[in-house]
Parts: C-alpha cells; structure tokens; sequence
C-alpha cells in the first residue's frame, strides 16, 4: 500500500510500528511442517504459509520431532513490536494420521486451554483455537494433502510451552478458558500500537479521508468490522479508520475536523464499553459492565429473571445470546447508547453517527438509527 493512500495499512505503516503474528498463524506454519513431515521423512525449514489476506510469511522452526505415527513441529511466536504476553512462546503442533473421512480433530495440548462456560464463539469442551486458525490449519493441511497425495485426515494438537503460567495474565481465567492460552488471530498479523504513534495514525487517517474529499468515514475496532462496514456502504480504503481500541481518539479530532457522517463499528462487547461512556475499549483499561447490560435489557423489555441472568452472565457475548433468544433488542440498544455517547463526545459538532455491533464472525447483532446535532 502507497504512503498516500488511507486505511489500515497506511494507518500502521504511520506508526512504524513492526507488526508480528498471532498464535494461530504460528500454529498454523507449525502444523504446515510437521504435516509435510509426516507424509514425507522432511520437515519444511522455514515453512511459508498463506494468511487469510494473502500475505506469505516464512517461519523458521524451532524444534521438530519425527516419529512412528507422528510429527511435531514448532515455531517462537513473534510479536513485532507489540506488548504482547505470548511474545517469545514457544508454539508445538503434533500431527497424527487419523482414518480416511475423519477429517481434521483439534486437540488441547499441554498449555493450550479448554472452553468450560458459554458465550464464546466455541462449545463447552472444546479446545481454546478460535475458528480463524482452525480454518487456517484445515485449509493448509488441505493443500499439503494435495500435494502429496494424502487424504488429509489428521489429528492436530496445539500446545504451548509455560501456556498454563502465561494465561494466568490474560483473562483466559475469568472468561471460563482453563489450563492454557487461546490460539487466536483474525488475520494472521499482530498489528502493534504505542497508545501516542496509534492515535497520531488515527488523526493521520482523518487528515487523509478529508483530503480524498469523504464525506463518511468509520472507525473500525478491527479487521472484521472493516469487512462489515465495507458490505454495509460500500466505503473506499481511504474511508476506513483503524480505531482499534482508542474510540475516544477517533470522536475527538473529528469533533475537530468534521465530517457529514462516521460509522463505528466493532464487536458488541467493546461497544458496550462505548455506550457505558468509556472512550478506552481496551480490557486493561475497560471492563464489559453486566449490571449496565442487564439494566439496557430490562428497558428493552426483559423480565427480572433475564435480567439477573445476563448480569451474571460469563461474557458479554453471552448476555447478547440470552436476549436474543427471549426476543429482547440488547444489541440496538448497545448500539443506540453508544450512539448517543458519541454524540455527546463530538459536542454539536456537525456529524452525523451510527453505530453497529457485531459478533466475532462478522454478523450484524445491533445498529442504530443515524442521528446527529
């Protein structure tokens, strides 16, 4: 992507910020080789995977092991230049042929954890590796078979070295994942951000927008809800703002440098955040607000024994799920309060804004009507 050009790319090459990757492409390059391994004596050193945006990294492996009816490969997570807690882990994924037509079965290893509470966007019982690196693994485990001639029916079990004492400073804990991490990542990339380069990007992007002559920009939390508001409108790369966490920071300058409209768009936890008045999403500094969700969903018609399950509810995407099965909007209403906070934040500034929540796989789950001063 050119420098002149808004978005995300633009947006992180204005930090100068190294990006890394994510513990699902790093499980994903190690599943790669140790597959490769099992069909074919050779471990693929570095091995090169294809990203879910095309991009092609190599990832130099740390260890392997060849045996009788297994291979295992593994790869040292890089973060970039990100604060991140997995930054140096040392990421294993162990092969095993299984019978014709039974597909690919993950399995938790040593480190990796196991889902034990709802409202998350895998079952109770199932090993802690989101469905982007699942399908990161399943596609590339397909393309090895290919090659080789091999059904691509396997065994493929994910753990990380010290993961238990690492996912003791996440939230894994709280949120019901226990015994490890969680193999994440939507794109395969780490984009790393310093609080001061990521909201000087932001203004960058705003500055950007206004000179392609955009009339409606969106503040998008994430690489998903850059997909959504592109579906939704339309909007070109140079309309599209990396707000990432820094809600606040978007609101600010275009209260300062206006224009017609801004959609926000992002998960409806971290936009929860936004309509409870934080301008910071990010979980160190924010927390999702049960009473606040149940308090939303008893205007928009919950009885009292909803209500006092969605306060205890394990997530907010588990609050979301108990009110859409009783028929209660908790989504609009998240997304019209967030709205309305917005407002408040942009002072009369001519600006109009909506709001729409989604869910990790990108489904609209609230929006709001369009309002503005």
């Amino acid at each position: 992507m050119s420098e002149a050009k808004g978005g995300r790319g633009a947006q992180l090459k204005h930090t100068g910020l190294r990006p890394g990757w994510t513990t699902g492409a790093c499980a994903t390059a190690a599943t790669t080789a140790a597959y490769t391994a099992l069909l074919t004596g050779e471990f693929p050193d570095p091995v090169t995977i294809t990203l879910p945006r095309g991009q092609t990294p190599a990832f130099a492996l740390a260890a392997e092991e060849l045996a009788a009816g297994h291979a295992m490969a593994a790869v040292v997570k890089d973060a970039g230049d990100d604060p991140d807690v997995t930054h140096g882990a040392l990421i294993r994924s162990t092969v095993r042929l299984l019978p014709p037509g039974s597909g690919v079965v993950f399995r938790a290893g040593e480190g990796v954890g196991t889902i034990t509470l709802p409202g998350l966007p895998l079952p109770v019982g199932e090993p802690a590796i989101n469905p982007v690196p699942r399908q990161m693994m399943r596609d590339h485990v397909a393309l090895v078979a290919g090659r080789h001639g091999a059904t691509g029916d396997v065994e493929v079990t994910v753990s990380v070295d010290h993961g238990a004492e690492i996912a003791r400073s996440t939230w894994n804990p709280r949120l019901g994942i226990l015994g490890g991490l969680s193999i994440l990542g939507t794109t395969g990339i780490v984009v790393p951000y310093s609080c001061s380069a990521w909201i000087d990007s932001i203004r960058r992007g705003v500055d950007v927008a206004r000179a392609a002559g955009r009339t409606h920009v969106a503040g998008c939390t994430g690489s998903t809800s850059e997909k959504t508001v592109v579906t939704e409108y339309g909007l070109p790369e140079d309309a599209l703002l990396d707000m990432g966490d820094f809600a606040g920071a978007v609101l600010k300058y275009v209260r300062r440098h206006p224009v017609d409209r801004l959609t926000i768009c992002g998960g409806f936890a971290k936009l929860s955040k936004l309509a409870a008045g934080h301008l910071d999403l990010h979980s160190a500094r924010s927390q999702v607000n049960k009473q606040f969700l149940a308090d939303l969903a008893r205007e928009g018609g919950a009885a009292a024994p909803l209500a006092a399950e969605v306060e205890q509810a394990n997530t907010g995407l588990a609050a979301l799920q108990l009110c859409t099965a009783a028929g209660v909007p908790l989504g609009d209403l998240v997304a019209s309060r967030a709205r309305d906070e917005a407002l408040g934040v942009l002072r009369g500034a001519p600006v109009v804004v909506d709001v729409i929540c989604i869910d990790r796989a990108g489904n609209v789950v609230g929006r709001s009507e369009p309002a503005g001063p």
